[in-house]
């Protein structure tokens, strides 16, 4: 067992060894993108969200809706990740992968930017259903 991971924790590094020395490391430049989507739509549930959801009083349920909102992302980000680290090996031009590379990160940037503002109407209309 002990053996089996070994060698797959060194196939992994030569894999990464390879795709480094083809020039682009797509798989740390998607990393840093879920990085920093991430922390960009934490600070939108902080400071836009959280705005709308407050109560009045000494209430925690907001902030545990934040860190639950905060909780739903985390998997989408996962999976760009582990789709990123296997992409660099699947043969295709610089080119390929530049394109579907952008068509990723407008996606995780859509969903860090737009997932707060659908928050905002779903509370919104929940408040005037209620």
């Amino acid at each position: 067992m002990v053996a089996a991971a070994s060698r797959k924790s060194v196939s992994e590094h030569r894999a990464r060894q390879d795709v480094q020395q083809g020039g682009i490391r797509w798989d740390k430049k998607m990393s840093n993108n879920c990085a920093a989507a991430l922390l960009f739509y934490t600070m939108m549930q902080i400071f836009f969200v959280l705005g709308f959801i407050e109560t009045r009083g000494m209430s925690i349920a907001p902030y545990f809706g934040l860190v639950l909102l905060v909780a739903v992302i985390i998997p989408f980000c996962r999976n760009f990740e582990k789709r990123w680290r296997t992409m660099g090996n699947s043969g295709l031009s610089e080119q390929s992968l530049a394109a579907k590379f952008r068509a990723d990160q407008i996606l995780l940037w859509a969903l860090a930017v737009g997932l707060p503002f659908v928050f905002v109407g779903v509370i919104k209309i929940l408040a005037t259903i209620l």
